[in-house]
């Protein structure tokens, strides 16, 4: 906690308000009545009715989650099962809730409710204050960059329902060097093809011991990696299910839900689909096949692409921990990199390897569903290599007699 400063601290317990819904913990239906008070929040129903309104603008789950993330809100609250939905784990496309992370308790509105601050009655000052502490708990620019947009699009909406008279969050970003127009050179580490040959080699050694099911979770590792091989983001990849693999037009391709809602087309490659063919063909011996139609309905329930044990759709912390273990099991190619492995990086190495192999930059762009031919431009690094650097060339001409 952030204690001793200009506004009075409390404990944790009693932010119970916003965790998900446990035992001892408050109300995960946003609009049933609160069971416990929100520090320095007189009305919560009333803050929480607004949330939902905000949050009901954006029909696609990842942005909530996103934004709940940013604010510090449980995920029941952004994200409740659909009414209409059966309570098994294969009949909706949601993932699991991801983890928390390491910014949760200074989330935007845990940080109000530790000082007894109502998020509708901050000011610039505390904003700024807010995003001094976010950074001194590590937060990186571009992390500090999207939680504030949050916050600004969240009290945007209040000011224009007339709950508050000004956006606090409408603050001068430069100063802060939070401006929009600057992008940071991509951490992301630049895999090659090479090395992206490594993982998929080493999905297919990983070793699960004497489990009479190990020879499906290999075959589920090479087709987990196959398909990051694509460019999905993970939440694309995790949102898949079997159905979303047809054939249009000669071709085979996967139906990708992307940011936004948006659907696009993504084309398989043999290996990608040797891959699906053989895990899928694993699971189905095991599980005595696909199930079949429900009466009353045109098709089989929906399954997802990749599955847990049980059946169930995987979620985006355990896939990426998978990943981690198979590059750091990936041998020598992977040396010094594999500990900065992750999900994303696959996605980064499908622009630069496209572009680097001549690739037209609108192919790629749709292949991975940029809004923007700018993002995708900016993915490619491969046009910053020490070839294209005049660093070598100053230092000749310095050492030079």
């Amino acid at each position: 906690m952030f204690c001793g400063e200009y506004r009075r601290c409390v404990t944790t317990d009693a932010l119970a308000v916003l965790e998900s819904a446990e035992p001892g913990g408050g109300s995960a239906d946003p609009g049933g009545p609160a069971t416990v008070d929100w520090p320095g929040v007189d009305d919560p129903d009333a803050l929480r009715a607004q949330l939902m309104s905000w949050l009901g603008q954006y029909a696609n789950a990842g942005t909530r989650r996103t934004y709940a993330y940013a604010l510090g809100l449980p995920v029941a609250w952004v994200d409740p099962p659909s009414p209409t939905s059966t309570s098994t784990p294969t009949s909706t496309r949601r993932p699991p809730p991801a983890a928390r992370g390491p910014l949760h308790d200074v989330a935007w509105f845990r940080w109000c409710a530790r000082r007894g601050l109502d998020p509708r009655r901050a000011t610039t000052r505390d904003v700024t204050a807010w995003l001094h502490a976010l950074d001194a708990a590590g937060a990186q620019r571009r992390t500090r960059q999207r939680m504030l947009s949050t916050v600004a699009a969240f009290c945007g909406h209040l000011a224009e329902t007339g709950v508050i008279a000004a956006n606090p969050a409408a603050v001068n970003r430069s100063r802060l060097g939070l401006s929009t127009g600057a992008r940071d050179a991509s951490p992301t580490v630049r895999l090659t093809a090479a090395q992206v040959r490594a993982l998929l080699a080493s999905a297919a050694r990983l070793h699960h011991g004497r489990d009479p099911r190990a020879e499906l979770y290999s075959r589920r590792a090479v087709a987990f990696v196959a398909l990051l091989t694509l460019g999905l983001r993970i939440s694309e990849l995790v949102g898949l299910d079997r159905g979303d693999l047809y054939r249009t037009g000669g071709d085979e391709v996967l139906r990708v839900r992307g940011k936004g809602g948006l659907h696009r087309e993504v084309y398989l490659t043999a290996p990608v689909r040797e891959a699906l063919v053989a895990y899928l063909a694993e699971r189905d011996r095991l599980g005595g096949g696909p199930l079949p139609a429900r009466r009353g309905h045109a098709g089989a329930p929906p399954t997802p692409m990749i599955a847990t044990r049980d059946g169930g759709r995987c979620s985006r912390v355990d896939l990426a921990q998978l990943l981690r273990r198979i590059a750091t099991t990936a041998g020598p190619e992977l040396d010094g990199v594999a500990d900065r492995v992750h999900p994303h990086a696959l996605r980064h190495a499908y622009v630069t390897i496209a572009l680097e192999n001549g690739a037209p930059i609108q192919h790629v762009q749709a292949d991975v569903g940029h809004a923007s031919i700018a993002t995708t431009q900016h993915y490619d690094r491969g046009l910053r290599t020490r070839d294209s650097s005049a660093a070598d060339i100053v230092a000749a001409a310095t050492a030079a007699p």
